[in-house]
């Protein structure tokens, strides 16, 4: 009797989406056939909510994900937040002033589950069909809890930025980057994809031995740690291509449906 993984966690910007921005046929082809074979696949991001309708439609509004880097439970069926695991108001107006300290000029934003906000020095480049963004000053921007609080200097590159912005936010967030340009994103304490991952995995009766895990950027690495088979692209960071269990075709190559293929034939 042929076995398979029970549940697929995709990373996708990088991963399954391609440089041009799009997911092939090829890619949900390869993710209905592990629905049809009886398996479960989460889409697993650092993207909001709110920029996830186009991604819901190419599968068919099928599926869940997790996003935000695991402080969102998204329900692609309904378009709708299902759970969340946010930064308390306070933990955000302390974390900013830490990141300030440490990195003069860093602009900041925090993404709720319902929108975002930035102070005035934030550049929002990332997601170009959606740049404009409310600016409320500190005493709003911090008034609620967050999903995640970013920080952006185009002076350095995301390990640079992190390498300076880890020390002065361990015990308030768990910070990591996903290399956008200039980029850190911090979620609550603990929680992470491979957090969110696991919590909708032992819903289902399914543990990480019967998971298989995609990415390609740091903020993935907890999740393939986590996942019984990891896979790195083959464009993946230095660091993951090193802590994956296997490394697999590039996104532009469509690797990951290329071993789905062959997992699920």
């Amino acid at each position: 009797m042929r076995t398979f993984p029970l549940l697929v966690a995709t990373d996708l910007d990088g991963t399954i989406i391609r440089g041009d921005g799009t997911i092939s046929a090829r890619t949900v082809a390869a993710f209905g056939r592990v629905e049809e074979a009886g398996a479960r696949f989460v889409l697993v991001t650092g993207r909001p909510p709110r920029v996830m309708a186009p991604i819901a439609a190419t599968f068919g509004q099928r599926g869940t994900a997790i996003c935000s880097n695991g402080a969102l439970t998204y329900d692609m069926r309904s378009d709708t937040v299902t759970a969340g695991r946010l930064i308390p108001p306070q933990t955000l107006a302390l974390a900013a002033r830490a990141l300030r300290a440490a990195v003069p000029g860093i602009g900041i934003a925090v993404e709720y589950p319902d929108g975002r906000a930035a102070d005035d020095v934030f550049q929002a480049i990332t997601f170009a069909v959606d740049t404009s963004i409310p600016r409320p000053g500190d005493a709003l921007l911090f008034a609620r809890p967050g999903a995640k609080l970013l920080g952006r200097h185009l002076g350095y590159s995301p390990d640079e930025l992190l390498a300076l912005a880890a020390p002065v936010l361990d015990g308030l967030v768990s910070v990591s980057h996903s290399n956008a340009k200039g980029l850190i994103e911090a979620a609550a304490v603990g929680v992470s994809k491979a957090t969110a991952v696991a919590e909708l995995a032992a819903s289902y009766g399914v543990g990480p031995s019967s998971v298989v895990a995609f990415g390609d950027m740091p903020n993935d690495l907890p999740l393939l740690c986590w996942a019984g088979t990891s896979c790195a692209v083959a464009n993946a960071h230095p660091d993951v291509l090193a802590a994956a269990t296997c490394v697999i075709g590039s996104n532009d190559d469509d690797g990951v449906a290329e071993f789905l293929e062959r997992l699920y034939p």
